[in-house]
Formats: C-alpha cells, sequence, structure tokens
C-alpha cells in the first residue's frame, strides 16, 4: 500500500531537489537565449561536489537543448541513479495545489511537458521519475492529485507497467491513468477509434524492412499487409518522432529508393489521404483535449502534406495567421460543433483526461485524424508582436487544465472525508 506523507507543519517533507525545470529553459533557448554560461557554472559545481540533483537534471536538460541528446541522457540517468523527486516552485509563496508528476526517464520529449501548462499558477509541481530497479517509494510525496506524463514509448512501459501496479491503491486521484497510455501508440490507436462515424484513421500497421522489400520487388501486395493499403502510401521508420524518415511512397519502385536510404528493420506504413484543401494548401490542426473538451492549439498551412508547424512558415504569412486567428477565435461553434460527436467518442474511447490529437479535415469533410499523444508540447512562447491572438487561446487550455486538477483534487477529497 502507498502512503502519502506530510511534514509536522503540513509542508512536504524536505525529500525533493528543486529545479529550474523544463518550461523555463525551454524558453530561453525558443527567444534565442544563451544557455552556455549556465551551462559552464553548473558543469563548474559539480567539479567542485557542490551540486544538487536538480542541478544535474537541469543540466542535462540544458545539454539536450544544445543538441548533445546522448551526453544529456548519460547525465540525466547519473543523477536520477541517485535522486528522482524534484520541484518546479509555483508563483506563489504558499501553493494552493499539490500536483504529484510521475515520469520516466527518457529524452526530453518522451514526458508531458506540464511545467508549460502550469506557468504562472498557484500549482506546485513534484515530478517523480520512476526508474528501472528503483520503482515507487513505499512512502509518496505529500500530493494533492498525481498525474502520469510518461509516454507510450517503448523506453517508458517499464515506467507505466510499475505505475499501473500500484494505481489500485493510490492515495490520491490518479489521471491519465497508464493503462490508457499505451493505446496511443500508432498501431493500436486506429483500432480503438475504429467505426467512430464520421471521423477517417488510416490503419497504421507494423512492417518489417523484408516485407517492405517484398512489395517493392512485387513479391507480395500492399493489401496482403492490411487490406486498405495501396500506393500512394506513408511510410516512417518504427520509434521515430517529428518527421524523421517519414515518407510519402508512389510506388514500388520509390519503396525501393526508400529503402536503400535507410538502415532500420521496423516501420510503420499507411495509406495516405490527400487532404488538401480546395485551394490546394493542406490544413493540419493540433487539438488539446482536457477533461473531454477540445481546444484550438494551432493551425498550420501549407503547400505540403507532410506539415508540421515550423515548416508551414505561420511567423512569414499575414494572411495564414489570420485564417489561424479565426479557427482559434470560431472553433467552438466551428471546428469543433462540426466534429463534435466524434471528437466525444474520440474522448470516451482514449479515457485519458488529457491528451492531444493532430488531425485534419478529408475532402469528404470527416475528422481525418493521424495522431494523439499526452507528450506534445502545448506552451506559450510565440512572440504575442506576431501571434497576438495566441496568448488568451494558451491561457484558457492551461486554465482549462488547472481547473480540471482542481476538480479531481476536490472529489478526491470528498471521497476520502
Amino acid at each position: 500500500m502507498l502512503h502519502p506523507v506530510s511534514a509536522p507543519n503540513g509542508a512536504t517533507a524536505p525529500d525533493y531537489s528543486d529545479r529550474i525545470g523544463f518550461a523555463q529553459l525551454t524558453r530561453r533557448a525558443f527567444e534565442g537565449g544563451d544557455l552556455h554560461p549556465l551551462r559552464e557554472r553548473l558543469l563548474a559545481r559539480i567539479a567542485e561536489g557542490t551540486a544538487e540533483a536538480g542541478e544535474g537534471l537541469d543540466l542535462s536538460l540544458i545539454a539536450q537543448l544544445l543538441g548533445e541528446k546522448e551526453a544529456g541522457l548519460v547525465i540525466q540517468t547519473e543523477v536520477l541513479a541517485f535522486h528522482q523527486l524534484f520541484r518546479t516552485p509555483c508563483a506563489v509563496a504558499k501553493p494552493r495545489l499539490r500536483v504529484l508528476a510521475l515520469a520516466a526517464d527518457i529524452d526530453m520529449g518522451g514526458n508531458t511537458p506540464i511545467e508549460f501548462l502550469l506557468e504562472g499558477s498557484d500549482i506546485e509541481l513534484l515530478t517523480l521519475y520512476v526508474v528501472k530497479g528503483v520503482g515507487l517509494p513505499e512512502t509518496l510525496p505529500d500530493h494533492d492529485v498525481a498525474i502520469v506524463v510518461a509516454s507510450d514509448s517503448e523506453e517508458c512501459r517499464e515506467a507505466l507497467a510499475v505505475i499501473e501496479r500500484a494505481a489500485p491503491h493510490w492515495p490520491r486521484p490518479l489521471l491519465n491513468r497508464p493503462e490508457l497510455i499505451g493505446n496511443l501508440d500508432r498501431d493500436k490507436l486506429y483500432r480503438l477509434l475504429a467505426g467512430i462515424p464520421r471521423l477517417d484513421i488510416p490503419a497504421t500497421v507494423h512492417v518489417t524492412r523484408a516485407q517492405l522489400s517484398d512489395i517493392s520487388e512485387g513479391k507480395i501486395a500492399c493489401k496482403n499487409i492490411v487490406s486498405e493499403l495501396h500506393f500512394p502510401m506513408i511510410v516512417r521508420p518504427r520509434g521515430t518522432h517529428a518527421g524523421v524518415g517519414l515518407a510519402k511512397i508512389d510506388d514500388a519502385a520509390a519503396l525501393a529508393a526508400y529503402l536503400s536510404d535507410r538502415q532500420e528493420q521496423d516501420f510503420f506504413v499507411a495509406r495516405f489521404v490527400n487532404y488538401a484543401s480546395p485551394d490546394g494548401l493542406y490544413r493540419k490542426y493540433r487539438l488539446t483535449m482536457v477533461d473531454g473538451k477540445p481546444y484550438a492549439c494551432h493551425m498550420a498551412i501549407a503547400d505540403r502534406w507532410d506539415i508540421w508547424y515550423l515548416n508551414a512558415y505561420m511567423a512569414f504569412s499575414e494572411e495564414k495567421r489570420a485564417e489561424e486567428a479565426a479557427f482559434m477565435l470560431e472553433f467552438d461553434h466551428a471546428f469543433a460543433a462540426r466534429h463534435r460527436h466524434a471528437l466525444d467518442e474520440m474522448s470516451r474511447r482514449v479515457g485519458l483526461d488529457y491528451f492531444i490529437v493532430d488531425c485534419a479535415e478529408n475532402q469528404d469533410g470527416e475528422l481525418l485524424v493521424f495522431e494523439a499523444d499526452n507528450t506534445a508540447v502545448v506552451h506559450n512562447m510565440d512572440p504575442p508582436a506576431v501571434f497576438p491572438y495566441k496568448p488568451p487561446q494558451m491561457r484558457k487550455i492551461f486554465a482549462a487544465f488547472t481547473a480540471m486538477l482542481s476538480r479531481h483534487a476536490r472529489a478526491g477529497e470528498e471521497s476520502a472525508a
């Protein structure tokens, strides 16, 4: 049985280490700040033997932000071997609420960046890393509500399993329950959402390099992998993110050329959906689902199907930004209303308290779902001079998230009374 612990005066027992944290450091990097002087100071403190565990974790993140991912992960693993609990102080001296985030030892994109969602709030964040061979402490730090922030990736499976075993006896409300996070994996989500009226999600199937080679040589047909698969198709290496290795393959010859350029042995394939609008442009949306309700996070517009917000160059087009602003302003009675039944049913089936959806509208006007996850960055870092419509929208999302935490914390108190 897991128990929360409080210090005699009601404060959290002093077993955490403070850190600057993900949101502040990422913001500095995003705004062009030089992280090298801070890195040198932290390295000096480590050399002197005076560094705290939280400073070591900050150093790990700085290394990753500077493009030194492997070095950063080595530092992180070394720190987490002897200390697992960290605090990100909130904006007030006496927090109204204390949230415990359950994270995994993974790169900076592998856990929900919850700090952005709590920035400027009166909620204190404690992050407990569930580390291989260490697991959960018998006595948990005092908290009002907990949330699992580890992702559905292979590297997080052990951490999720540890939390799942403990979940039935968790002493406080536990959000984003671990057994549901695994359903977000690319080759599971389409099965979960299959059959929802007016929702289109292509079957995403794991294939081996040998199977793709057989298709390219005409030994097997695309439909031998999954009945709906045909050229053109989308291929990506398994385990990659942010478009690494992602390609649209038009025919067998293109597939052979793709394989000759890749070394991976495992891939995901899916049918290609041409979701271009009548004007020839592609529009891709990111929605944030909080407590079952959708919120507009961003809209990317480009003349290419493989859109990310950065490669849509929204900052360079006043026309695109005007359309994104209108999308956000009209979202509740336009996009969300058009897809209300599909979004409601998707939220019900996914079952998570908080997750993110990347989607579009196909040429039949259906909700086209590309991906859902619990770790995409939802932030308020875009310059308001360029994107004046974004800060109010982000604050709306953050307010919904903190209200959700408060609601569950109150429900926990009432059930314990």
